[in-house]
């Protein structure tokens, strides 16, 4: 049972870049073909997708990524998360009458990482400056796009969050959304960028830009100084991964949250998920229970290893998925998901670029929540992001709220390997989407022998703190079966938006290391589209 897209797998041998808005895959495209590497043509991408996507991602973000190294045989991380306020406390919340993490407005907003890492990324990485790399999105926010169909839904549904003050304007057409098809121009946003392409990070994070975004919280009642931009700094990590029937899954380490799609991954590798069959009641409940059980450890444990002991090793171990395993009852789901016990202390966009040589850069970015915390900064066309609301306000939580912290972090890119040979690029955008988009796509492939394109057209499934929502279009008998199994069940549609990143919005590109053809598949339910040449 399929998302009838109606696509088949693209196929190219010197260069692939798949994201979600075709704009910006052939700005990536053109840098390929100009003779940068995967990492670049990222970076360009991303900077347009900040232009033609602004409900879902921007500068005002934050950014992760995966590099493949194919001569090296090598994978690296990078975080380019940005930290809370160092004058941020929950006194102070909850002094206002918060009892809860805000998930919008001024005390949402921790300091933007995109910018930093962009620079870093490309400074180890890349082969092209980024002031050369920035100019498709410079020349797309000054001379203006269409509005896609997909963008122009999700837009449509934030006039009232940019209406709050008038520098959301800048996001807005005169004074209302662009609709499909309408010409956009974010002029403010197009100058920001040039100080960017002009000055690098500096220009960002301080000297006027800098003090436009401090003095702009300030005013809105929050703590965030010129310092916390200054002192900001991006960090290359070693990647965690785990094998799975002999790939091996890559993900960045925590403050994010891929831990969680490794843990299932693990856990679902004790059962006969080929045998069972693809889509069916088996296979569904089997993959809902490791995820609700992964779910449960990475909401406990999961912080800035800054600041709290985050026992990753302890979460990724083959025993103790076998004992999370254990837990799981083939024919009745779990009534609580209670966290293992270990011995240790809105939406986003995604890009896959693989170049000629085999290098790849799985690259995840975005502002949380449709355009973030609602906040853009006057005059710069900068979207101040909402990752602070995945905090805790509890304070013996290891993601309880403190100064100078990363916060819980949901995107997550993705990488596999194969025999020491690079076998898939690939994410799926939608904040707690991911890592069960994660879980999905890679049994898609591995257990169930499907192609990229249909990988990603099989319907999925969402575990919520509240249920399970399954895709339009199985069969009544499935979910039947699956209700009656304990499941709390509901169905929606491809397109709902009620729930957080939907059903996400998976890129992927799939390397063959024999004959160097590349496999690319874009997200069915989104506008974006995989090009090669």
């Amino acid at each position: 049972m399929y998302f009838d897209s109606r696509r088949s797998t693209v196929l190219a041998k010197h260069g692939m870049v798949a994201t979600s808005q075709p704009l910006a895959a052939v700005a990536g495209m053109q840098v390929l073909m100009q003779g940068g590497n995967a990492v670049d043509a990222a970076v360009a991408s991303a900077a347009v997708l900040n232009v033609v996507e602004p409900v879902s991602t921007g500068i005002g973000g934050d950014m992760f990524a995966l590099v493949w190294n194919n001569r090296e045989k090598s994978v690296r991380a990078i975080n380019g998360s940005g930290r809370s306020p160092k004058a941020a406390t929950i006194g102070a919340l909850e002094a206002e009458g918060h009892r809860t993490m805000p998930q919008a407005g001024v005390h949402s907003v921790t300091v933007p990482g995109a910018v930093h890492g962009w620079e870093t990324l490309l400074a180890e990485c890349g082969t092209m400056p980024m002031s050369e790399l920035l100019q498709p999105a410079i020349r797309y926010a000054d001379e203006g796009f269409p509005v896609s169909d997909i963008i122009a839904f999700q837009w449509a549904g934030q006039e009232e969050k940019l209406g709050r003050l008038p520098s959301g304007q800048e996001m807005l057409l005169n004074g209302r959304a662009p609709k499909h098809g309408e010409v956009m121009q974010i002029p403010t946003l197009a100058r920001t960028l040039e100080a960017v392409a002009e000055g690098g990070s500096e220009a960002f994070y301080t000297g006027e830009i800098a003090e436009k975004i401090a003095a702009f919280i300030q005013e809105q009642g929050g703590c965030m100084e010129t310092d916390d931009l200054v002192t900001h700094s991006s960090d290359w990590e070693e990647p965690i991964s785990t094998d799975y029937r002999g790939v091996k899954c890559w993900e960045c380490p925590p403050n994010g949250q891929g831990v969680a799609a490794l843990e299932a991954l693990n856990i679902v590798e004790g059962f006969d998920i080929a045998g069972m069959g693809s889509q069916t009641p088996d296979t569904y409940h089997h993959l809902i229970e490791a995820m609700r059980l992964a779910f449960a450890d990475a909401f406990q444990y999961v912080a800035d290893p800054g600041h709290a002991h985050v026992p990753t090793a302890e979460l990724l171990s083959k025993d103790f998925a076998a004992k999370r395993r254990a837990m799981i009852d083939s024919h009745k789901a779990m009534k609580s998901v209670p966290y293992g016990k270990v011995h240790g202390g809105s939406d986003t966009v995604y890009i896959s670029s693989v170049d000629g040589d085999g290098n790849a850069c799985s690259f995840i970015y975005s502002i949380y929540s449709n355009f973030g915390s609602g906040l853009v900064v006057p005059g710069t066309g900068i979207v101040l992001h909402n990752r602070g609301g995945l905090f805790s306000m509890d304070r013996d939580h290891a993601n309880a709220l403190t100064g100078g912290k990363r916060p819980y972090h949901t995107i997550i890119p993705g990488l596999a390997t194969k025999d020491n040979e690079l076998y898939l690029c690939y994410g799926v955008m939608g904040a707690f989407m991911q890592p069960q988009g994660h879980l999905q796509v890679m049994t898609n492939l591995v257990d169930h022998g499907m192609d990229p394109q249909q990988a990603l057209n099989a319907l999925r499934f969402i575990v919520t703190e509240e249920d399970v929502a399954l895709e339009e279009g199985l069969s009544p008998d499935i979910i039947a079966d699956l209700k009656g199994r304990g499941h709390n069940i509901r169905t929606i549609d491809s397109y709902y938006r009620g729930l957080s990143g939907g059903f996400g919005g998976a890129q992927l590109i799939q390397r063959d290391p024999d004959t160097g053809v590349l496999r690319g598949a874009s997200e069915p339910r989104k506008d974006g589209c995989a090009v090669g040449w």
